[in-house]
């Protein structure tokens, strides 16, 4: 049985921990964004309406810079096949994704799943769920959509993996990771990290930056910049520069994907079960 932590409790106990022994204060920042505050517009703005909504949540995937975006799909939308000029990495926050060659059968990815499409390849998306909602990454931009026959090869292998075929590691009590992409020669990365429920913890980073998006569950936060407790639904938005402690707890099974420039770690402050 699951014995929550109280709310006052944990964040007592947080607080007592010397923020200053993670190093240099005076290079570190944080921001938060909640899904309320997201400001929506088109993925694909030549189709107007008939594209997909889409939300930079860091970035500018009209410039020539790295982004991470959402991107939400209406129930049965389905893409005419086409190419984008740069590669892209997504997540599944919500619905039913399917996204692959035009000719293959459909593998609807449900909440936590993961693919990659490569530059260049011919591929359809299609959305199945009642409601649909991606988190989707470039390393580059700007994104743009082209049509099937400007086709290429860039020599990259798509990944579609769906939630029941990510592999977890254990890294601590109550915490499993997995490594989803590593940039080559770089120490830039991308892993989703599961809390188990009654988690609560600090996650340390030392990290040039760290940017942090809920795929699922609810999570309650706070850092020094932000010392009232907040609620972190799916969708919402955490980002660091330098070294820095997120206060997390999880009041349920919680799956986080983290994009990191450097080291991190997980300390647990506490956890019931």
């Amino acid at each position: 049985m699951i014995n929550l932590v109280p709310v006052k409790t944990i964040v007592l106990t947080a607080l007592l921990l010397p923020f200053s022994a993670i190093g240099d204060t005076d290079k570190r920042s944080s921001a938060v964004t909640l899904p309320s505050q997201i400001i929506w517009g088109h993925l694909n703005p030549l189709r107007g309406d008939k594209s997909p909504a889409a939300a930079n949540l860091w970035g500018d995937r009209t410039s020539n810079v790295a982004t991470g975006m959402l991107v939400r799909f209406n129930q049965g939308f389905s893409s005419p096949p086409h190419i984008h000029n740069v590669s892209y990495r997504g997540i599944v926050i919500d619905g039913l994704l399917h996204n692959d060659e035009p000719i293959a059968k459909k593998m609807w990815m449900p909440q936590g799943s993961f693919w990659t499409q490569p530059a260049g390849g011919n591929h359809i998306t299609a959305a199945n769920g009642k409601t649909n909602l991606i988190y989707l990454e470039i390393d580059h931009g700007p994104y743009l959509v082209r049509p099937s026959d400007k086709q290429f090869d860039n020599n990259q292998t798509p990944i579609n993996r769906h939630s029941n075929m990510i592999k977890w590691q254990t890294l601590t009590n109550g915490v499993m990771t997995s490594s989803l992409w590593q940039a080559k020669g770089k120490q830039i990365a991308g892993t989703m990290i599961k809390l188990a429920p009654g988690f609560s913890g600090e996650l340390i980073s030392s990290a040039e930056e760290l940017k942090m998006v809920v795929i699922a569950g609810e999570v309650k936060y706070h850092s020094e910049e932000t010392p009232e407790p907040m609620l972190l639904v799916p969708s919402s938005f955490v980002s660091s520069t330098g070294q820095f402690k997120h206060q997390i707890t999880a009041n349920n099974g919680v799956t986080l994907y983290i994009r990191h420039n450097g080291d991190w770690k997980i300390k647990p402050l506490a956890l019931n079960l």
